[in-house]
């Protein structure tokens, strides 16, 4: 009866009561039930470590935003008086000489790759395992590199050398594919998995939760 009466107690002080308290329970019970039971759960399903990816970067974003490293407004490495809205075939006319002439890649070729106008920065993605053999050019990928979290990147070439597969992807923001990320040459290794399902916006809860505990705590 003892133990009944505290499970009781408990129940009502989770769902019933508005304290402060019981709104930092739930918040800590909903964490751990996302990160050690419900993702864990996802990434067996879906044969992945990382079956959710949350969009921090720009670098698949079609647009012409401001780059706050150049202070410009830029595109696949050019400049712009102003952000402004791209659609496909005047992204194509910016950023299509890149993939024509360093890997091969024309216009309806892309046109039918995966998010072939892109995503962008809070974003969620939905993330699949997939074996080498069936990476196919176009293809998003999620990878290891040499920063402390994976890179969502676009396919763009593809081989096979001594029986292991290699990688080579660009982000469809980007000038070129990032060499200090070492995306020229991603062996089948690195990488985690590939992007199926697209959901806009939901990827700023953990964007904004992360940016709220790096100011509160000095994080870097």
């Amino acid at each position: 009866m003892k133990s009944r009466s505290q499970l009781k107690r408990i129940w009502v002080f989770l769902w019933k009561s508005n304290s402060i308290w019981s709104w930092i329970a739930n918040v800590i019970i909903a964490f751990v039930l996302i990160k050690f039971i419900i993702y864990p759960g996802l990434g067996l399903v879906m044969h992945t470590t990382h079956p959710i990816v949350a969009v921090v970067s720009e670098s698949m974003d079609h647009r012409v935003l401001y780059n706050q490293l150049y202070r410009d407004y830029m595109l696949c490495g050019k400049s712009f008086k102003k952000t402004e809205q791209i659609d496909f075939d005047k992204y194509w006319q910016l950023c299509g000489e890149w993939y024509e002439k360093h890997v091969n890649i024309t216009k309806e070729e892309f046109a039918k790759f995966p998010f072939h106008k892109g995503f962008k920065r809070g974003d969620i993605m939905v993330i699949t395992g997939k074996s080498p053999e069936k990476i196919k050019l176009g293809d998003i990928i999620v990878f290891k590199s040499n920063r402390p979290y994976p890179i969502i990147h676009r396919v763009v070439a593809k081989e096979k050398r001594n029986n292991t597969y290699f990688f080579q992807t660009k982000g469809d923001h980007n000038p070129t594919s990032l060499v200090q990320i070492g995306e020229d040459s991603i062996s089948e290794d690195r990488i985690i998995g590939v992007a199926k399902f697209r959901i806009p916006w939901l990827g700023y809860v953990k964007i904004w939760f992360v940016e709220l505990v790096t100011k509160l705590f000095g994080l870097k």
